[in-house]
């Protein structure tokens, strides 16, 4: 038996519920993607003490306070020499070197006084018409013999975790202060797909 139903209205409704669905996911899927990187960050910092403590949250609260602690304690007892041992001794171990360095300069990168990523820049690389959205992380790049005229420029990558290191003349970047890092990494990461003008 054939259906009756036009294929007007049946594609009418295929696209009415298509476009609902996708709307379901724009909204869900940011959620469900946050919710499930906060409860993996939990539960790996929960994790930390759990063969000596049982009790659900306990684990990481103790290790939360533990960083606050840390925190509190190098702001005014004499201990840099203490941490630069601990520094050189984890530095001199064959493979944990590694680890530990990468980890502390990507930490270093982002936060703290040192901070790299706060200088957000647009960039010519190609042509005159063309700029690139980046992050001015070094100003001075002499120990590879490119002189005072050149700086380095981090560009992230769209939808992509990886990003490309450029050393460029210094007349070629320009500063814009009125992007902020995190906005100008979201716009990037995204392949401009966000507002930056602000929340919709």
């Amino acid at each position: 038996m054939r259906s009756t139903i036009p294929t007007a209205t049946l594609r009418a409704s295929g696209r009415w519920l298509g476009r609902h669905f996708m709307r379901g996911v724009l909204i869900l899927a940011p959620i469900a993607i946050t919710i499930s990187l906060l409860h993996w960050i939990f539960q790996s910092l929960d994790g930390l003490l759990r063969p000596f403590i049982d009790t659900p949250g306990l684990g990481f609260l103790i290790v939360l306070v533990s960083f606050f602690l840390v925190g509190w304690f190098a702001s005014f007892l004499p201990i840099n020499g203490l941490l630069r041992l601990l520094n050189r001794w984890l530095e001199s171990l064959p493979g944990v070197n590694f680890i530990y360095t990468s980890v502390r300069d990507f930490f270093k990168a982002f936060v703290g006084n040192k901070r790299r990523f706060k200088h957000t820049v647009r960039v010519q690389l190609f042509t005159e018409d063309v700029w690139l959205i980046g992050f001015l992380t070094d100003e001075d790049v002499q120990d590879l013999d490119l002189g005072k005229d050149f700086v380095a420029v981090y560009v992230p990558q769209a939808y992509n975790v990886a990003g490309q290191l450029y050393l460029v003349r210094r007349e070629r970047v320009h500063r814009m202060p009125d992007l902020r890092p995190g906005d100008a990494m979201k716009y990037t990461a995204t392949g401009g797909a966000i507002d930056l003008s602000g929340p919709d």
